[in-house]
């Protein structure tokens, strides 16, 4: 079926179940790429095939070379399957993977004659010269990139799927997890430092990501109801600098109920807020409830620098506070240990202590079989064998006798 235009604006003929031929002309010349989609999204296409004539963007689908597509996929916001744009901090890290491993060797090539045996030989170089988790996502991402090639035409097929030497992620980091004793020894080390100690005990008690809880504001917190909501994160652009946005996936948004200690601790943190907005001492007596903070106040904002005032809607650098965190721990005598460990330990302490999957899995944010993998492979200490230990001597108890 071929659907007819007005002299000049081309044509589009179905070729298969959701497979069209656009059909169009540019500066004289005629063109004619595959498309695949619907009616209507073919219709679009050929709309802006015809407008970048216009407006002198247009690149002949025949002559584009991986290196041009490339940055037309970033420059759209690297969209996948779903047609979405990734967040910027994750567009910077395709852009860098791609500019780094992908254009060197392969950018020159024509784009639809890119094949599967010189993928094969671009991942062959990889081979041991950066790690096989980075290789890895390299291939994820240049499949994503190529696929969506495939989808608007400018490839007859992905030949990512002839390729044979994909990259394997090998084994993944899946953290440390430390048992409540060596826990509790850990965050009363950090009371000593007054930038790091409330933070880190309200993630060790809430399993809460880095990049949100360093975004999380005084309006999160509901002190009648002991809850705090997790509804945005921080990012670190190149483009940006550190901004707010929300988080990566609907599962990211949830509220968490909070221990008395862990309120404690925030109802603390927060009178030292309204002391410094009233600029009073801390022993100086006042009605702190006539005391306003700004209403997008962080709960923890970035320490003043120096001849600065302190500004409540600052974020504190998460590179700076991760290292902190690592150099203190250190200190501790938890060489090795990170900040998102604290989330880790978080998790395998709730399910150790017989908590449902999937309700651990609401409070952290995570998806559940995620969460059950990386349990299961998690370092931790010999809590949980000795549980397992435990109840089997009193099932044996029963069911064998004395």
């Amino acid at each position: 079926m071929a659907t007819k235009r007005a002299r000049g604006d081309g044509g589009i003929d179905q070729r298969g179940p959701d497979t069209f031929r656009l059909r169009y002309r540019v500066n004289g010349k005629r063109h004619s790429v595959t498309f695949r989609g619907t009616m209507s999204d073919a219709r679009r296409e050929l709309r802006r095939l015809l407008r970048s004539g216009d407006t002198g963007d247009h690149v002949d689908p025949t002559k584009i070379t991986v290196s041009q597509w490339v940055d037309q996929w970033i420059g759209a916001g690297a969209p996948g399957r779903k047609k979405k744009k990734v967040g910027q901090r994750t567009l910077e890290r395709y852009e860098e993977l791609l500019k780094v491993h992908i254009k060197p060797k392969l950018g020159a090539r024509p784009l639809q004659k890119l094949a599967a045996n010189e993928i094969d030989g671009l991942y062959l170089g990889l081979d041991g010269r950066i790690a096989p988790r980075t290789a890895h996502h390299v291939h994820v991402v240049f499949n994503s990139c190529l696929s969506t090639a495939e989808r608007k035409g400018l490839l007859r097929a992905n030949p990512m799927r002839r390729v044979e030497q994909v990259p394997s992620p090998g084994e993944s980091d899946h953290g440390l997890a430390l048992d409540e004793s060596e826990l509790t020894k850990l965050i009363a080390g950090f009371k000593a430092s007054l930038a790091m100690y409330a933070p880190v005990a309200i993630a060790a008690a809430t399993g809460v990501r880095r990049n949100e809880l360093l975004a999380l504001r005084w309006s999160d917190f509901i002190i009648d109801q002991k809850t705090l909501k997790i509804e945005r994160a921080l990012e670190d652009t190149k483009k940006f600098g550190i901004r707010i946005k929300p988080p990566k996936t609907v599962r990211g948004l949830r509220t968490l109920s909070l221990d008395e200690k862990a309120v404690a601790i925030l109802l603390r943190e927060k009178e030292q807020h309204l002391r410094i907005m009233a600029g009073v001492a801390n022993d100086a007596s006042i009605d702190l409830s006539l005391i306003r903070l700004p209403p997008d106040a962080l709960i923890f904002p970035a320490s003043p620098k120096r001849g600065k005032d302190f500004s409540f809607t600052v974020p504190r650098d998460p590179g700076y506070f991760t290292k902190a965190f690592a150099i203190r721990a250190k200190k501790l005598g938890f060489a090795g240990f990170k900040f998102h460990h604290l989330r880790g330990t978080h998790a395998t302490l709730l399910l150790d202590r017989g908590i449902p999957v999937h309700v651990v899995a609401d409070r952290i944010g995570d998806d559940p079989a995620v969460l059950l993998r990386n349990y299961a492979k998690r370092k931790r200490a010999n809590t949980a064998d000795n549980s397992v230990a435990a109840a089997l001597t009193a099932l044996a108890a029963g069911f064998l006798g004395s």
